[in-house]
């Protein structure tokens, strides 16, 4: 199996298929490792952490919702974020008529980050801040929109962090395989803890066959 980090690039379709009507690079231009795929997407105009693997229940853990796993981003916002501000966002606000659960949210300093590419166009007359966000839900384009709903349009987006995964190490368009201890800790992080090995997995595999066949 393979599971490996991808640092996703603003402009960049979190996808290894090209649909005709959309112009730009996906996943397949970066990524060259056969048979895996983005365990939750990041949007196109989104950069950071894209979790890829082959691991059919590693990645069913990461994407259904039911499982809540939380995921930090970097956000910059429009404007100085404000202490009332960020204390909706823990409680939750309004996002296309229902509310969002709770997050965890902080002010930050710039984190050590490569400049954008295009850069995010500045205004001087209105200063830009920067929050850390972590959620435990996905919903469409949400951190955009929560940010928006407290006053505080999201101006540049980064994934950060998943599963004690953080982008350290890598630059935008830069993957690496996981650890096996990073593996580990993801796989206690998901639930599933300890699993059979491939060669386990692949003879419980001919094992079923054979008591169907029979």
């Amino acid at each position: 199996m393979a599971t490996l980090i991808f640092y996703k690039p603003f402009d960049v379709l979190c996808q290894f298929s090209r649909d005709e009507t959309e112009a730009g690079q996906t996943l397949a231009d970066f990524v060259t490792v056969p048979g895996v795929y983005p365990a939750g997407r990041l949007d196109r105009d989104s950069e950071g952490l894209v979790l890829l693997t082959d691991d059919g229940p590693l990645q069913h853990r990461l994407t259904d919702p039911k499982f809540a796993h939380p995921r930090t981003y970097w956000v910059q916002v429009e404007g100085e974020i404000a202490a009332s501000a960020l204390e909706q966002l823990n409680r939750g606000v309004m996002v296309q008529g229902s509310k969002t659960r709770p997050a965890v949210s902080r002010a930050m300093e710039p984190p050590d980050v490569p400049e954008r590419v295009p850069p995010i166009r500045y205004r001087k007359s209105i200063p830009t801040s920067w929050l850390e966000l972590t959620l435990t839900e996905g919903r469409n384009r949400q951190v955009r929109r929560m940010t928006a709903a407290v006053g505080f349009p999201t101006l540049r987006l980064i994934r950060s962090g998943l599963g004690g995964l953080t982008l350290k190490g890598l630059e935008p368009g830069e993957s690496r395989p996981l650890s096996t201890s990073e593996l580990s800790g993801l796989q206690q992080f998901t639930g599933l803890g300890r699993r059979e090995s491939g060669s386990q997995h692949a003879r419980r595999g001919g094992e079923m066959y054979r008591n169907r066949r029979q």
